[in-house]
Order: C-alpha cells, then sequence, then structure tokens
C-alpha cells in the first residue's frame, strides 16, 4: 500500500467504499473488484479490499470492534501486540505512576492505543511513514488524537527526556525473507541501543521475543514472561522496577508467578498427576516455582513436566490424572487404546522425537472415549503416560 492509495482511504469516498466492502470474502473479491472498479478508481478498490482482508486478520488481536474502525499495514497486523498485552503492560505503568511515554518503535499504534486508553499521554515514534500514517488515522477513529502525538522519525534522534517512561519495541523481522530475527542485536534498533534508552529513562519497558536468552537479560532489568490463554506472547525488561526479578504474567487475569531463586526440582516416580507448565512458566524457568506450590518434583531433569500425588487447583499449570504408564512401544499403546475404546486422542511431547500426527496414524484411535497420551522421559528412559484432564 503506497501513501497515494492510504490517503485515499481516507477521504469520504475511501471511507464510504470501506463500509461497502466490509466482510468481503477472499472468494467473493474478484466479482466485488470488478463491480467498484466501474464506479471508483481501480487503485482505490484495491486498497479498499486490501485493508479489508487487514482487518479482518487483526480482529483476532484487536476485537472486531476495534479492527474494523483501524487502518493497518502487513507488517503492522503481523507485529503489533495484542490488546489484552498491550492493556496489561498499560495498566502496569499507570499503576507505577506513568503519565507519560515516548513510544518508540510505535508501528501501527497499537501499544499507544492501549497506553491513551490508560489515561497515559504518548508520543508514538516510528521512521516507516506507513505505519505513522496509520497510527496516527487510528488514534483519530478511536478518539484518542488529544493523548496520542505521532512522529514520523528515527527513534535514535528522539529526546525522551519530557516523558517519564520509554516503551521500546524493535522490529524482530528482516533478512531476506522477512522472517524473525533471533539475535538482539540484530533487532531494529538493536536491544543494546534500547538497553541504553531505557537506563536514561526513570521507567522503561522493552518488548523482546520470548525466547531470549536468560543470560542476556541485563543485570538491571526485571524480566517478565507473558502467556494469554496458554499461548506465549511476548517478553518485556523492565527498567526502574525490581531489578534481577524474575515473573511469569498469564492471561486473563494477571496472574503472576514470581521467581524466588528455588534450585531445580528433585526427580521423583510417576505420581497420579501430571502437571504440565503453562508456556510463559517454561520460558520464565519457574517450573521450580510452580512445583514448589504443587508439591511436586520433575518426571525428569530434563523435561519440564511436574508430577505430584494429590490434585491442587493452580493457575500456573494444567492438571492430568495419569492412568497408566508403559514404556515407548506403539504397539503396546494401539492395544491400549483398542481396550479403552479410545477414538480422540490428544498426544502431547516434551523429550520426544516423535511426532503427533505421525503417531496417530500409526494407532489409528477408534471408539467414544477420549485420552491424552504424553511421549516424554521418565528419569531418562522414554515412555508414554496416558491420562486425561483433570477436573477442575
Amino acid at each position: 500500500m503506497n501513501d497515494v492509495s492510504f490517503a485515499s482511504l481516507l477521504t469520504p469516498e475511501g471511507r464510504a467504499l470501506l463500509d461497502e466492502v466490509r466482510g468481503t470474502e477472499p472468494a467473493q473479491e474478484l466479482a466485488v473488484a470488478t463491480r467498484l472498479r466501474r464506479t471508483h478508481p481501480a487503485e482505490l478498490v484495491s486498497a479498499a479490499l486490501g485493508q479489508a482482508r487487514l482487518r479482518q486478520r487483526a480482529a483476532a488481536k484487536f476485537g472486531a470492534e476495534d479492527a474494523e474502525r483501524m487502518f493497518f499495514t502487513p507488517n503492522g497486523v503481523e507485529q503489533s501486540t495484542r490488546t489484552t498485552v498491550a492493556t496489561h503492560r498499560a495498566e502496569r505503568l499507570r499503576a507505577l505512576g506513568v503519565r507519560s511515554v515516548a513510544d518508540l518503535c510505535s508501528g501501527i499504534g497499537g501499544d499507544a492505543i492501549a497506553l491513551a486508553r490508560a489515561g497515559i499521554r504518548v508520543l508514538a515514534v516510528d521512521r516507516d511513514p506507513a505505519a505513522a500514517a496509520a497510527a496516527r488515522a487510528n488514534a483519530d477513529a478511536l478518539g484518542l488524537s488529544g493523548l496520542i502525538e505521532v512522529r514520523e522519525a528515527d527513534v535514535t534522534e528522539v529526546d525522551t527526556a519530557p516523558y517519564d517512561a520509554v516503551f521500546v519495541d524493535p522490529a524482530r523481522r528482516g533478512g531476506r525473507a522477512g522472517g524473525r530475527i533471533f539475535d538482539p542485536e540484530a533487532y531494529s534498533p538493536p536491544l543494546s541501543w534500547a538497553v541504553g534508552a531505557a537506563l536514561k529513562a526513570p521507567l522503561a519497558a522493552l518488548k523482546i521475543a520470548p525466547g531470549i536468552p536468560h543470560e542476556t537479560v541485563p543485570a538491571e532489568a526485571e524480566a517478565e514472561w507473558i502467556s494469554d490463554g496458554g499461548d506465549v506472547k511476548e517478553a518485556v525488561l523492565w527498567f526502574g522496577t525490581e531489578p534481577g526479578l524474575v515473573r511469569a504474567t498469564l492471561l486473563p487475569g494477571p496472574r503472576v508467578l514470581r521467581g524466588r531463586g528455588l534450585p531445580d526440582p528433585a526427580v521423583r516416580p510417576v505420581g497420579r498427576y501430571l502437571y504440565e507448565p503453562d508456556g510463559a512458566v517454561i520460558r520464565a524457568h519457574l517450573v521450580a516455582e510452580a512445583a514448589d506450590e504443587l508439591d511436586g518434583g520433575l518426571l525428569d531433569e530434563t523435561i519440564a513436566y511436574i508430577t505430584a500425588d494429590s490434585l491442587r487447583p493452580t493457575p500456573y499449570a494444567t492438571a492430568y490424572e495419569i492412568t497408566d504408564r508403559l514404556p515407548f512401544n506403539v504397539k503396546k499403546l494401539k492395544a491400549l487404546l483398542r481396550e479403552r475404546e479410545v477414538g480422540v486422542l490428544t498426544v502431547k511431547k516434551r523429550g520426544s522425537a516423535v511426532e503427533p500426527e505421525e503417531l496417530r496414524r500409526k494407532v489409528r484411535p477408534q471408539g467414544p472415549h477420549a485420552a491424552t497420551v504424553f511421549l516424554t522421559r521418565v528419569a531418562g528412559a522414554p515412555t508414554m503416560l496416558l491420562g486425561h484432564p483433570a477436573p477442575a
């Protein structure tokens, strides 16, 4: 989408066209485009249909009501923070007394919107003209232009001193194929620059990939891993809060598990229950803290499955009742599933090279019952554990 076509979407004709193509299904696009090009410029029709597709994709992150009013770029949809996560971060900044934020690498304005809705004044900065234009249009569309100032500029040249806090969301996609970047120094801007900017501010938050190695987390930072509905979404480095703290935050909630520096749990025999920790708990290296709450141990010293004899409610792990344990053997599993009349088989694995779909094809489950099989290791031995979700 070029600047001209995007600007045309903001005109009365463009906005009317966006309303007309709302909800267009992919199979309908050719017929709709052919019809509309009889009365509208072809470039405007293409821009409107492209924006309609982006809005449909964005609904999962922003909610349908907001997405239908907002403007997106392809990269903006892909890289924007999910609203639930952005709202959590904005509420935490508000609770810390922040009233103004310099939002660097702001993209199409997803975080700026959450900050403004928390009553925080925002300077949203991005060097991409399309992203900045979309952020400006979004602030206006959602009635937040009084709190959001959008500036098209290089973030390294912005004076953040007048603001209570800095938020940086470096670009983590690039290269020839536009794939994910895993080296923090290959972020744009590099993580080292972002850390330097954070250390100059009274408070700061840096959004990073959840797979960042723990050893690269600066000593001055608090590290938070966030999941939403069980899916790990991001990690955040906080400056000016509690240096050295590690936390896992589970949304909705939030439910927060704080690190206490516990040693790794002991390996113990398979108990009646298996607990699968939330991904944020695993990424934050807080399996020991979760196991301590459950009075549990590990199935294997290298596997993040917790086992215990009692069922305890916890938001930090999903509990399963284990009914059978057998060495890894597909034929034996197939016979057991046939005996139990299991037709719906959920396959989970950790520490196993077997692919779930491959296993399902081999055992061909049939019957009215459901079960979960864990492909894992128990004290180093390849093992299958059969069970089902424990009652809540």
